[in-house]
């Protein structure tokens, strides 16, 4: 079951390069700008932001990848978020990356912008903005301005973590201008960098156009107005250094809050090496191999409680320990396995005895207050007229409605296949997991790119013999060829994070720290909703 080292290698390869490449953000010559200014770039002040040798979990990497290029393209989507350690306080940081495009917010800024305030507000966590933005750009303001999901949502998760008590903390550390200026006046403390950072509704040359006044934009704006006559800010500091110094002694007095208290002990190390599940796992997304060797490479000590191990084979579920966490793990089942009446299942499909334990398996730890981990490699659920007489759709919602209405936090990594309702049952974005990653080998779609190709390419030909015009056997396979090619492009794991509907894709061997972390996130905000499947289907 060893993989190819070249092919993986080549995966990895490109993680590492797409991963070096975007923290460049706008690349050196801006870099420098930066620092000609005395200003650090967005990186540089969350290194020197947080604890010496504390991990900085970075949430959408690879937002707008690919995206945005007629405008010269917008790498991160021009903010750097993520969650780290702030004077031993977990937190969620957002900083605008002032080398993109001067920080402007295109679409995908705000949808990056928002996911961080829903980490923040999902896992009570506190949150620090370090705001450096020209505001929205311009080109693109009627996909970012009036919706529900657009730039003004921001403003209203402001006030609604403010009612929670979520400690907001702003530093105004370059341009605010027009409505981004609220973020940092609704946070509960607005610190500013003299000199550099200036705060106003309207920047010098739309004062002038509008009412004909003519002033710069530091007397209109800069640190010495706000802090010494109009009170809007609370501080002024000479440089960025001095400015995150004060930041880290504000955290260093917030008091404790309560905990949901999920349950950890000291940690073990897997029963195998990291590098394992990079041979235990097939790049080959045809090809079997067992799920339960990859989990031993991912739990504590290997150690996997199997839950109904010889019943549903399709989805294994069981307790284990991440990093010292207790978790319930749901996972697809690769390999060919046998029923208990000698029927045969294929990998990486739902069956109705599957969907039925797993659901059960939801509810036990939801009753246990155990954190779930859902690991994806799923085509779907079985299909065909003996499914659908026994029950498939039923077992099926049985097992999402479990799952949708869990109350303990849900994690979801997606090693391989994601697909059609797969994605659905196991826990994909639309159903709030805390976090959700993708290995450098997932594909995610509502089918496969062989059987999608197919079935589009058929729909095109009817559509062209309706129009009178029948094509040659070369002229529907070159066709098929440029709807797999785009189609594949779609699978692709950075076409999803470039989307936000995966918060990252990682090296498999990241996998346990990003759950771990997720977990501590998660444990900050305590359970207070009952949980309650309502109508279940039996």
């Amino acid at each position: 079951m060893e993989n190819s080292p070249s092919t993986l290698d080549n995966l990895l390869s490109l993680l590492r390069e797409k991963t070096a490449q975007v923290k460049l953000g706008g690349g050196q010559k801006r870099i420098d700008a930066e620092h000609e200014k005395g200003k650090l770039t967005a990186r540089e002040r969350i290194d020197y932001l947080i604890d010496t040798g504390s991990e900085f979990l970075e949430i959408g990497a690879f937002a707008a990848d690919g995206m945005y290029e007629e405008e010269g393209g917008c790498p991160s989507a021009g903010v750097v978020t993520g969650l780290g350690y702030v004077s031993g306080r977990m937190c969620v940081i957002v900083a605008n990356d002032a080398t993109v495009k001067a920080g402007a917010w295109f679409p995908m800024t705000a949808k990056k912008n928002l996911r961080a305030q829903e980490v923040a507000m999902d896992n009570r966590l506190p949150i620090i903005y370090l705001v450096d933005s020209a505001g929205v750009y311009l080109p693109m303001q009627n996909e970012i301005f009036p919706d529900k999901e657009h730039f003004g949502r921001q403003f209203r998760n402001n006030a609604k973590m403010s009612a929670m008590g979520i400690v907001q903390v702003a530093a105004i550390m370059g341009s605010c201008v027009a409505g981004g200026a609220y973020l940092p006046i609704m946070s509960d403390e607005a610190l500013i960098v003299d000199k550099t950072g200036s705060i106003f509704l309207a920047g010098s040359y739309l004062v002038k156009a509008a009412i004909g006044e003519v002033i710069d934009n530091e007397t209109l704006g800069g640190a010495t107005t706000h802090c010494e006559i109009s009170g809007v800010t609370d501080n002024k500091y000479a440089n960025d250094q001095e400015c995150l110094e004060a930041i880290r002694k504000i955290f260093s007095t917030l008091g404790e809050q309560p905990k949901a208290g999920f349950d950890r002990i000291a940690p073990r190390l897997p029963e195998e090496s990291p590098d394992s599940l990079l041979e235990k796992f097939p790049i080959d997304r045809v090809k079997p191999y067992d799920m339960v060797e990859v989990i031993r490479g991912l739990v504590d000590a290997g150690e996997l409680d199997e839950y109904k191990q010889d019943y549903g084979k399709t989805l294994i579920c069981g307790t284990a320990r991440i990093d010292g966490w207790v978790v319930g793990i749901i996972a697809n089942q690769r390999k060919i396995v046998k029923n208990g009446k000698g029927e045969m299942q294929m990998g990486g499909v739902i069956y109705s005895d599957s969907a039925d334990k797993a659901a059960r398996f939801i509810m036990n730890c939801n009753q246990r207050k155990i954190p779930l981990v859902f690991l994806q490699d799923v085509s779907g659920f079985m299909v065909g007229s003996k499914a659908e007489q026994g029950g498939i759709i039923k077992d099926g919602a049985k097992m999402v409605n479990a799952m949708a209405n869990s109350v303990v936090p849900k994690f979801t990594v997606i090693l391989g296949n994601s697909y059609g309702a797969g994605n659905y049952a196991m826990c994909g974005k639309a159903y709030d997991p805390r976090l959700i990653l993708s290995w450098p080998t997932a594909q995610m779609a509502v089918m496969s790119g062989a059987s999608a190709a197919k079935t589009l390419l058929q729909i095109k030909v009817a559509s062209l013999k309706k129009a009178g015009k029948v094509i040659s056997e070369e002229e529907e396979r070159q066709l098929l060829e440029e709807i797999t090619q785009k189609y594949q492009e779609e699978l692709s794991p950075y076409y999803a994070a470039a989307r936000l509907w995966v918060d990252g894709v990682v090296d498999p061997r990241e996998t346990r720290k990003w759950i771990s972390m997720g977990i501590e996130a998660a444990n900050h905000a305590p359970i207070t909703t009952s949980f309650n499947v309502g109508v279940i289907q039996t």
